[in-house]
């Protein structure tokens, strides 16, 4: 076919496509039309977006200098204020928007606000302009109460849209600084999506960690509240970091017992850097990165620049005490397993978008690594226990990591051979080169398996997260169960085969613990589960490797006492017990990535303290066929049998409700 041929065999379009097909949006349209394209989307991620945005504002005036205290406040109906005694919103006209005040500019334009020329704030996080007008936008109602010069003023918008004047409310001799009060739009977000309590909990709280000059209050609505967030509190660290630092690690054991930590003011007021290391033992560690108080989970130069200074500060003692083995030394060698954060201040910081998850300005490597280093150097050879300490610890992860290069794949000696497996990518595996006395924990999502990987022995104990409910395998071809990717995984890790090919005595770990939330949910992902194991590895199931992990329901504190329940009979007899006639608090744990690692190892994962089911299969013929009989009714393709079930024992069954 030739071009001309091609050009007139090209349908016709339905309607006519000329100038007046080109759209030119104006104020805030962009972002109520493509709000992905400002806030990364429009999920609960999205929504958090908002406050962050509002409170980096507040944040912004205690960083100059100009604000020492901020409030936030979450109220019933989904509303979010904020309020700083910083100087408050200019309102006085602006100079090329006729008719307009400072304020409704920066509310209701883009690219609008004080922070381009350097001259307001020195260092900041809002750069592009964009934020609150961005909140605003995508808000219902918007009511931002300024008090400037000693007098009140007040401005409401709605959707971007300005609803009146600014108004002047009379004097306010003692206030002054800026409110910001709003409700996320429906319309854009959906009804069902709120704020989460305890989500803007730790964001208030990590900004009073970022800054120790600036005190930071919370309040939130008690009926709101679905666990044990409170609601009240007062965040003010003198110590920054160091002091999230302490509290992060808690009582782990460190491989030194001195915590690396400083701050450095960069020449000529140019802004600073400050940091705070501990390495311990048998940890899979975590990484706090801030720029001007703005988390960047994705890390970028400031991190580079913390990760060169770290390595050459190492290698520098290695040379200095006689280790040859130095040069070897990865930054992974370093940075994996410790429990890191990084806050740095600059002038005009770039980031990789308006979410500002990355950090790409390229001279913050820079100014960081010139920054840490000596305090480095400092630290490891004013003590030079201190420092052996941590090179030989530092020197086995690199060992580690040489062998594992070396092998290409993790070998582990079974009871009848060695074979080389490759594991998927997402178990985090255990050190024990033989299975005696190791377990395999299956944990349901990435927020438990973060939990579970701080909260392990690493020598003994591998953490495998699975992504929500596993296929139902009692109901699926062997075609769909093979090409299921967490199925495949758990095969893969657990090396004995399925089925007809299914040895036990393959199996890479003693025991196989399935740890799921103590919920209904929870429940159902442990039965499924249960299934798959029955069905497709039945020998590990009768020889006893697989268990059931029993995380409580409940801790119930009195005074400096904490007890854990596992269901409400236990949390009875507890309050009528050890707790009798005292002032009992509850907290309802709702899944396992809400307890902290400490709280997780010492209730579920500890065998000196946990509390674990063994599931087992029956060793009579009869009762054996009578278990598969149950498990095809109730996992069955045949909903009917479910509810045969349902009806033949609801009668006998001590609930309260029946989740259908």
């Amino acid at each position: 076919m030739s071009k001309d041929d091609l050009f007139a065999a090209t349908p016709k379009p339905d309607f006519e496509y000329d100038a007046s097909s080109i759209e030119v949006l104006e104020g805030l349209e962009p972002v109520r039309r493509r709000p992905g394209m400002y806030i990364g989307g429009t999920d609960e991620r999205a929504l958090h977006h908002l406050a962050a945005e509002v409170v980096d504002n507040a944040m912004d005036e205690a960083v100059a200098g100009h604000a020492t205290r901020i409030e936030v406040t979450l109220e019933a109906g989904n509303r979010l204020t904020v309020v700083d005694n910083g100087r408050g919103i200019p309102v006085d006209p602006h100079p090329k928007f006729p008719g307009k005040s400072a304020l409704e500019v920066i509310l209701s334009t883009l690219h609008s606000g004080g922070k381009f020329e350097g001259k307001a704030y020195q260092t900041a996080g809002g750069l592009h302009g964009v934020g609150i007008s961005v909140v605003n936008a995508l808000s219902s109602d918007t009511t931002i109460e300024v008090a400037r010069n000693k007098t009140l003023y007040r401005q409401r918008f709605s959707r971007g849209v300005t609803l009146g004047p600014l108004e002047a409310l009379g004097p306010t001799p003692n206030r002054r600084g800026t409110s910001v009060s709003f409700v996320p739009d429906t319309e854009i977000f959906g009804p069902e999506m709120l704020f989460k309590p305890a989500r803007l909990y730790k964001l208030v709280r990590s900004k009073a960690y970022l800054f120790a000059g600036v005190e930071v209050r919370w309040r939130c609505a008690p009926e709101i509240i679905t666990d044990d967030t409170p609601a009240e509190a007062v965040f003010q660290f003198p110590g920054g970091l160091a002091d999230h630092l302490r509290e992060q690690v808690g009582a782990r054991e460190c491989a030194t017992s001195d915590f690396f930590v400083g701050r450095q003011d960069f020449a000529n007021g140019q802004g600073r850097v400050e940091w705070a290391v501990a390495w311990p033992l048998w940890s899979d560690g975590s990484y706090s990165w801030y720029c001007n108080t703005i988390p960047t989970p994705d890390g970028g130069t400031h991190e580079q620049g913390l990760r060169a200074a770290l390595v050459k500060g190492i290698r520098a003692f290695a040379d200095l005490v006689g280790q040859k083995k130095a040069k070897d030394i990865a930054p992974e060698d370093v940075m994996t397993g410790s429990e890191l954060m990084l806050s740095v201040f600059i002038r005009d910081p770039q980031f990789q978008s308006q979410t500002k998850d990355r950090l790409t300005s390229p001279e913050a490597a820079a100014l960081v690594e010139r920054a840490v280093r000596d305090h480095v150097d400092h630290f490891l050879s004013d003590n030079m226990e201190r420092g052996k300490a941590l090179l030989g610890y530092i020197l086995d992860r690199m060992d580690d990591r040489l062998r594992r290069k070396a092998e290409r794949e993790v070998k582990r000696k079974t009871a009848t051979s060695a074979r080389k497996l490759r594991l998927p990518g997402k178990l985090t595996d255990c050190a024990a080169d033989s299975p005696e006395g190791t377990e395999l924990f299956i944990v349901e999502g990435d927020s438990a398996g973060g939990s579970a990987k701080q909260a392990r022995d690493r020598k003994t104990q591998a953490i495998l997260p699975i992504r929500g409910k596993i296929l139902n395998v009692a109901s699926a071809t062997s075609a769909k169960i093979l090409a299921n990717q967490e199925i495949a995984d758990l095969i893969q890790a657990l090396g004995c085969g399925t089925r007809k090919d299914c040895n036990a005595d393959h199996l890479r770990y003693e025991r196989i613990v399935i740890m799921t939330d103590a919920d209904v949910d929870g429940a159902h992902i442990a039965t499924l589960l249960m299934t798959f194991f029955f069905q497709e590895m039945p020998d590990l199931v009768r020889r006893g490797h697989l268990f059931l992990a029993q995380p409580p329901l409940y801790r119930l504190t009195a005074g400096t006492k904490s007890l854990y329940a596992m269901d409400d009979a236990d949390r009875a007899r507890i309050e009528a017990g050890p707790f009798k006639n005292k002032k009992v608090d509850v907290a309802r744990f709702k899944g396992l990535g809400e307890m902290n690692p400490m709280q997780l190892r010492e209730t579920t994962m500890d065998p000196k303290t946990r509390a674990m089911l063994r599931i087992t299969l029956p060793q009579e013929y009869e009762e054996r066929a009578g278990v598969k009989d149950l498990v095809d009714r109730l996992m069955g393709t045949n909903p009917a049998h479910r509810f045969a079930f349902i009806q033949e024992n609801a009668a006998r069954m001590d609930v309260a409700e029946l989740d259908a």
